[in-house]
């Protein structure tokens, strides 16, 4: 499989690269500043120049078979980032995974008292755009992720997708680990949940 990963050079973004690379794949670099990314050291990474402020320039996907958007709001990014992004790949022809937030859009208060408190502390000016973002490569036909707080740790053996309307909300605010987030959102290019539109990833039994 061909899989282009869109926001390559962030923390969920490097370890699809790499992790599509240790299942075989074939793996696209999408990078608004090519010669600031460090692909892996073993190679086989094709890295292609693409910046979602610039519709005009992004590159043609005909010969990848999945987009994985790993794409966020960096500290230099203006409002609006997101969203275009957005646009951007909803219109594009091919199959796309989209990483969104838990506690965002459709599933605002789905991760907890605690965790909804969190989030709007943190990252609240941003839930809204995310929320937006959400709307517009749903409507494009992608699968959305909804992930939680992301932290650093291993990729978990007893990891699964669970679809947002089966997501149980939690007591204790949810996590998981970005390596095992991005090997969710490989295991969903692999083998699609059918009728997913939002999908949680979780550590394990949700």
């Amino acid at each position: 499989m061909r899989i282009a990963v869109l926001g390559a050079t962030g923390r969920v973004g490097r370890l699809v690269v790499e992790q599509a690379l240790d299942r075989g794949h074939e793996a696209v670099a999408l990078v608004r500043s090519p010669q600031r990314y460090a692909p892996p050291a073993r190679g086989g990474v094709e890295v292609r120049q693409a910046d979602v402020t610039r519709p005009q320039e992004f590159p043609e996907l005909a010969d990848v078979d999945v987009l994985v958007s790993a794409l966020g709001i960096g500290k230099g990014d203006g409002p609006g980032t997101l969203l275009a992004g957005a646009r951007l790949v909803a219109g594009l022809p091919v199959r796309t995974l989209w990483l969104g937030a838990l506690g965002s859009g459709a599933s605002t208060g789905a991760g907890g008292g605690i965790y909804h408190g969190v989030m709007k502390l943190f990252v609240g000016r941003e839930l809204a755009e995310k929320g937006a973002a959400d709307t517009i490569v749903l409507a494009g036909g992608a699968t959305v992720f909804h992930a939680p707080d992301l932290w650093v740790g291993e990729v978990s053996a007893a990891r699964r997708n669970v679809p947002l309307a089966q997501y149980p909300k939690p007591l204790l605010p949810p996590h998981a680990s970005r390596a095992t987030v991005a090997a969710l959102m490989l295991d969903e290019a692999e083998a699609p949940t059918t009728g997913a539109a939002i999908l949680v990833p979780t550590a394990g039994a949700a």
